[in-house]
């Protein structure tokens, strides 16, 4: 116990996520960060994901700090969270990996038609110039033709905790 003045206070550790739990969040989440190494500091960014076959995927534009950072270290670190307004129910995920750039036609396919029906489903055009399009394009604006889609292979162990 540690003692502050004259009261001890006992220490509450969250609950781990079973990885049933983390599955089920990667799932039902469309928003994450990422932190990326920028030599010194960490360099975070949101990113809208697909969760397919077990496996984050992400949509890159190819300009900005991120693809300069990314060209020294594909190592990153993705944060998921949730939380109800009161803090009465709330988790967390930290996943530890690197990116690899995918080739193959038919996954870019899969996911950029994941995404876009999520995001038609979920969020404003307004949020179409994160993903380097014009809102007046409307979420049709992506062709599967020049773009960048990241799968995140992940090294460590995921930590997930919960709320009691």
């Amino acid at each position: 116990m540690k003692i502050y003045g004259e009261m001890k206070m006992k220490v509450v550790k969250l609950p781990n996520m079973s990885e049933h739990e983390i599955k089920e969040a990667l799932g039902n989440n469309h928003l994450c960060r990422i932190a990326f190494i920028d030599e010194d500091y960490p360099y975070i960014s949101p990113f809208q994901y697909v969760y397919l076959d077990h496996t984050l995927y992400f949509h890159f534009t190819d300009y900005g700090k991120k693809m300069q950072i990314i060209k020294e270290n594909r190592n990153i670190c993705v944060s998921i969270e949730s939380f109800e307004r009161d803090l009465n129910k709330y988790y967390f995920i930290s996943l530890q990996g690197e990116l690899v750039l995918i080739e193959d036609v038919k996954v870019k396919e899969q996911v950029l038609m994941k995404l876009v029906a999520n995001a038609k489903e979920q969020f404003s055009k307004n949020f179409l110039t994160a993903h380097g399009f014009s809102k007046d394009r409307g979420w049709d604006a992506f062709e599967l033709k020049n773009q960048l889609i990241y799968k995140f292979v992940q090294k460590k162990e995921a930590i997930g905790l919960k709320s009691l």
